[in-house]
């Protein structure tokens, strides 16, 4: 009988549990780290394993990932070789990020981080009126989240502008791509949205160079991972005032600790890392399928490749 073990200090086992075996029902689904027989498991559902654990499972096929980014797999130093690695491709976590980000850009836009500090003041006075016509958002990654964010904002009526690794081609969308393309991308970003996977070229991307080519007065939104962002130069970037401001989701330590000056910064917004949450009902036909693949001797559906990490 396959095993399937369940590792993850933030979902809900017993749902996810319920959920495989509704649609699975001779699944045997094991909660790290009562592994039982190691020769058992033969797909490991993750999320942040602890480096090391996977390498112990002889007989593991398939590695599945409980969210859309695999950064939290690809960098154990003992990842077991060979064995495919799932990344979820969830329409109800592209929806949920297009709605953070957009969220995001609609509040700096239409200035409410600085009509709360007005009425901090008990004072009334109006600001001028948003040019959104004239307001370029950019978009950093343009892979299912990017490309569904870009066309979300698009019909808000903003001009998009979206930056990949490789050419991408969006209707409506100025698309850049390449260390050739970043800077002309960020020069016209008055709002920056993050939403780049985490591999070693993107890591700290988001630094004093590339925030110095933003227009003055742009604001950041990150809900895509901590490590895109050198929290030292948004800091400096903020207190001097060419960043009006940052929406943060993802920091390279969660919890963020109480000490960071991220949280008494009166230019920085902060959400626990809430954007776009795996929903085991939602989520649950994708590693089904591919557990059913697994069993056929069949390709996995969104297999990830390691050289991209994605």
């Amino acid at each position: 009988m396959m095993a399937l073990l369940f590792i993850s200090k933030s979902d809900d086992p017993r749902a996810w549990t319920q959920a495989l075996k509704a649609l699975l029902p001779d699944l045997e689904v094991r909660i790290w780290p009562d592994v039982g027989d190691p020769n058992d498991i033969e797909v490991a559902l993750v999320w942040k394993p602890p480096p090391g654990v996977l390498s112990r499972f002889p007989n593991l096929k398939l590695i599945a990932s409980l969210g859309m980014g695999v950064d939290h797999i690809l960098s154990d130093p003992e990842l077991p070789p060979g064995v495919p690695i799932a990344r979820l491709v969830d329409e109800d976590i592209i929806t949920q990020m297009g709605e953070y980000a957009s969220l995001a850009a609609l509040y700096f836009h239409r200035r409410l981080d600085d009509y709360e500090r007005l009425q901090g003041q008990r004072r009334w006075q109006p600001l001028p009126p948003p040019d959104t016509v004239g307001c370029t958002v950019g978009i950093m990654g343009l892979g299912a989240i990017g490309s569904h964010t870009a066309n979300r904002l698009k019909a808000l009526g903003f001009a998009v502008a979206g930056w990949s690794r490789t050419p991408k081609s969006l209707p409506g969308v100025e698309c850049l791509h390449g260390t050739e393309g970043l800077g002309p991308f960020l020069t016209r970003s008055r709002i920056l949205v993050c939403l780049l996977p985490l591999t070693p070229q993107t890591e700290g991307i988001i630094n004093a160079r590339t925030l110095a080519l933003l227009p003055s007065g742009a604001y950041i939104v990150n809900c895509a991972r901590g490590d895109h962002v050198v929290d030292e130069d948004l800091i400096a970037a903020l207190d001097s005032g060419h960043i009006a401001g940052a929406m943060l989701d993802v920091f390279r330590c969660e919890p963020l600790p109480a000490d960071h000056p991220f949280w008494g910064h009166p230019r920085v917004h902060i959400t626990p890392h809430i954007a776009g949450l795996t929903r085991p009902e939602a989520a649950v036909l994708q590693v089904v399928e591919n557990i059913r693949r697994v069993r056929a001797g069949e390709p996995i559906r969104n297999r990830v490749n390691p050289g991209h990490g994605y």
